[in-house]
């Protein structure tokens, strides 16, 4: 199936080893953190947002981030990605063999003084500093912007609170960029207008955008930002993860299910790279872990090809 503006292939990133595991209290031992991502490789996910380094009592979970990266396959064409919520942070990420280090500004004041107990000046001032850091290790820099389009307790978020993470990445030397739909209530116009106008304004720039279900427009969202010319999508299996602060049901406050997202591209012959049937195995094994239930359509719905290959039962 062919719709205008959408791209041959997008890459497709990873992010429930972090973001998804972050919301989980039980421990996942470090070990099973390895053999998620053994069978995300074989799967054919190629990039891997798999540790954090926010202070350890922060989240326990994702105190092991060292013995992760320790641990790791080393093959050519993955990437692997770090988190660092502050300038320490960084610090501590660069010496673990990333090849990609994220760091987090928040477009919202409010969540950022919640969540990283900074500013956003405050973390605007290091970021320049965090630049030099990633360059001199070798590190490709990405900043993420949170909340770049909603937030919680408020509504929507200007466009020049957007634009002036943007603008400060940027100038620290950032790769590319990410537009965070971080409360999961953001809409496809926005989402359209906000990758559109950053590739306008940077077009050597890469854009890509982390997608939360909160209203069930994730799907949406994706199609939008791939018309605009995004980079990337980000996941997670499952649908792991999401800030359970914010209210409503726990079940769908999670990140877009990457399975889901594998599948929309897949329906559309937008090549992921990814093996679907392979890539569910994992989503089977997380929710094997966590005991907590797959928020995936694909997982609870089956797909396109199992549902034409099923059979009517021999009496209604």
């Amino acid at each position: 199936m062919s719709i205008p503006q959408l791209p041959p292939s997008i890459r497709l990133v990873e992010v429930g080893l972090r973001d998804g595991l972050q919301s989980v209290t039980e421990t996942i031992r470090t070990e099973h953190k390895i053999e998620l991502v053994h069978l995300l490789i074989d799967a054919g996910v190629r990039e891997i947002e798999a540790v954090s380094f926010a202070h350890p009592k922060v989240l326990p979970q994702l105190a092991d981030a060292a013995e992760v990266m320790a641990a790791v396959p080393r093959l050519p064409g993955i990437t692997y990605r770090g988190l660092a919520p502050n300038l320490r942070g960084a610090q501590r990420a660069v010496e673990c063999g990333l090849d990609e280090l994220v760091v987090v500004v928040s477009a919202d004041e409010e969540v950022s003084l919640r969540n990283q107990r900074l500013s956003v000046d405050q973390i605007l001032a290091d970021l320049a500093t965090i630049g030099n850091l990633t360059q001199a290790a070798g590190v490709r820099l990405v900043v993420a912007v949170a909340c770049a389009f909603f937030a919680p307790a408020r509504g929507p978020v200007t466009r020049a609170e957007r634009l002036r993470i943007v603008d400060a990445a940027v100038d620290a030397g950032a790769r590319g960029v990410y537009l965070a739909a971080t409360s999961g209530e953001e809409h496809p116009g926005e989402m359209y207008d906000g990758v559109a106008e950053v590739r306008r304004l940077y077009p050597e720039l890469e854009v890509g955008v982390h997608l939360h279900n909160r209203n069930g427009f994730a799907p949406a969202n994706a199609l939008a930002s791939m018309m605009a010319g995004a980079s990337w999508l980000e996941g997670s299996f499952a649908g792991l993860g999401g800030d359970l602060w914010f209210p409503g049901d726990p079940t769908v406050l999670g990140n877009a299910a990457l399975e889901d997202l594998v599948h929309l591209c897949q329906c559309l012959d937008i090549e992921t790279g990814i093996d679907l049937e392979k890539y569910r195995k994992v989503s089977d094994r997380i929710v094997e872990l966590t005991g907590r239930p797959s928020s995936s359509f694909v997982s609870r719905g089956g797909t396109r090809a199992e549902l034409a290959a099923a059979h009517w039962p021999a009496t209604l």
